[in-house]
C-alpha cells in the first residue's frame, strides 16, 4: 500500500520507466469513485508518468582534468561488465539488462560534464580484447552522437544501450575466425557475417532489450545504397539508430588495432570515411558524427607550420579546425622539446598536416592524458 510520501519519492527516483500494481493485495480505484476528490497522496498513475523524466538533473560542466579520473573509473567498469555479459552469452546464460542501463547513465552523465574524457579513452584497447573495448567504445560514441543530434535523454540512454550490446552476435563466431590473424577466406568472411543475425536472435531472446536494441544489433552493417548486410536494406528502411550504429561502428573499427591490421589515426580514420562513396553512411549522422569528435579527433598527431609535432588532447568549442594540443617534439631538430599545451584557437600557429606516429617512431601515450 502506498500511504508515505517517502516511500513515493523514492519511487519517482528509482530506474524504472512503469511499475505493477497488484490489485489482488489491494483494491483499485472503482471508477465511480475516480470523479470525487483526489486523494491526499498523489495517485499511482503520477508515479508511471513521472519516473520517466531523466533521471538526473544535468550535471554542470568541469575541466578535461577533472573529469578524466572519473572517466578512466567508467571505462574500467565498462570493460567488466560487458566481458561478463558477452561470456554469458557465449555460455548460453541470460544476462542482467539493468547492468548495462546503468553503465550507460554513468557515461552520460560523463559526457555531460565533459565530453573530451570519455572520448579520449575510446582508442585504448588491444587486440586481445577488442570484441569487448569496441563495444565500449560504440556505446560511448552513439551516446555522445545522441547528444550532438539532440535526442531526448530516453533516446540517449536506448543509443548507449545499443552500441554497448551491437556486437553481442560475435559471442557466437568461432574464436578461430574472430581472431585469425590473416586473411579471411570468403567461408570465414561469410561466418563473420553471420554476427548481425545471430546477435538480434540472442538479444530478441530477452524480453527486457528495446526495439532499438535490437535494430541497431542488426543492422548496423547495413549501408544506404543497400550495400550492406545482412538484409541488404537501403534509404528510409535503414532507421535513424542504425545509421548511428553504423558511423561509430566503423570509426572504432577502422581507428583500433586489431590482430590483422594495424589501425588508421584518428584523424586519418576521419578523412577515409569522409572520401568513401555517398551512400555508404547517412551524410547529415556523418556530418553531426565529425561534430562530435572533431575533425582531427583526440589522440590525433599533427604537424604544426611552425614544425612542431603535437597531439590532440581536446577540442575546442570555437571551432573544429582549432583543437587543443600537447606540443613536445620538433621536426626541424629532429628531437623533444618541453611540452606546451597550445590552444590553436588562440595561436598563429596553423595545421600543416596529419601525421603518422610510426613516421617519427614516437609512443603518442606518453603525451596524453589517458
Amino acid at each position: 500500500m502506498l500511504d508515505d510520501e517517502k516511500d513515493l519519492d523514492k519511487l519517482l527516483n528509482c530506474r524504472f520507466d512503469e511499475i505493477w500494481i497488484d490489485t489482488s493485495k489491494g483494491l483499485d480505484i472503482p471508477e465511480d469513485e475516480q470523479t470525487s476528490a483526489p486523494p491526499a497522496n498523489p495517485p499511482v498513475k503520477r508515479i508511471v508518468k513521472e519516473a520517466a523524466r531523466p533521471l538526473k538533473k544535468k550535471p554542470a560542466p568541469v575541466s578535461l582534468a577533472e573529469e578524466l579520473d572519473s572517466a578512466k573509473k567508467i571505462h574500467t567498469s565498462a570493460k567488466k561488465i560487458v566481458k561478463t555479459m558477452f561470456n554469458d552469452v557465449r555460455m548460453g546464460n541470460a544476462f542482467e539488462i539493468e547492468d548495462a542501463a546503468a553503465l550507460v547513465e554513468e557515461v552520460n552523465q560523463s559526457i555531460e560534464r565533459n565530453p573530451n574524457a570519455l572520448l579520449s579513452l575510446v582508442r585504448l584497447k588491444n587486440a586481445d580484447e577488442y570484441t569487448y573495448l569496441h563495444s565500449v567504445a560504440v556505446c560511448m560514441l552513439m551516446v555522445a552522437l545522441a547528444k550532438q543530434l539532440s535526442l531526448n535523454e530516453e533516446q540517449i540512454r536506448q543509443a548507449g544501450i545499443a552500441g554497448l550490446l551491437h556486437d553481442v552476435g560475435k559471442m557466437a563466431v568461432p574464436n578461430d575466425v574472430l581472431n585469425k590473424v590473416g586473411k579471411l577466406t570468403d567461408d570465414e568472411f561469410n561466418v563473420i557475417k553471420q554476427h548481425p543475425q545471430r546477435g538480434w536472435e540472442i538479444l530478441k531472446s530477452c524480453y527486457q532489450v528495446s526495439d532499438i536494441a535490437l535494430d541497431v544489433c542488426l543492422h548496423h552493417h547495413e549501408r544506404i545504397d543497400g550495400r550492406g548486410y545482412p538484409e541488404k536494406i537501403s534509404g528510409d528502411a535503414v532507421t535513424l539508430f542504425a545509421r548511428m550504429g553504423a558511423v561509430c561502428d566503423v570509426y572504432d573499427a577502422i581507428s583500433s588495432d586489431r590482430c590483422y591490421k594495424k589501425a588508421w589515426g584518428p584523424a586519418e580514420s576521419i578523412h577515409k570515411m569522409a572520401s568513401w562513396q555517398p551512400g555508404h553512411f547517412d551524410e547529415t549522422i556523418f556530418h553531426a558524427f565529425v561534430k562530435t569528435i572533431g575533425i582531427y579527433p583526440n589522440g590525433s598527431l599533427l604537424k604544426l607550420k611552425s614544425g612542431r609535432l603535437g597531439v590532440v588532447i581536446e577540442q575546442s568549442r570555437k571551432s573544429l579546425i582549432t583543437p587543443i594540443i600537447r606540443v613536445f617534439f620538433s621536426t626541424r631538430a629532429n628531437a623533444y622539446i618541453p611540452v606546451e599545451i597550445v590552444d590553436l584557437s588562440k595561436s598563429t600557429d596553423r595545421i600543416e598536416n596529419i601525421e603518422d606516429p610510426l613516421k617519427w617512431q614516437l609512443d603518442l601515450s606518453k603525451f596524453q592524458d589517458i
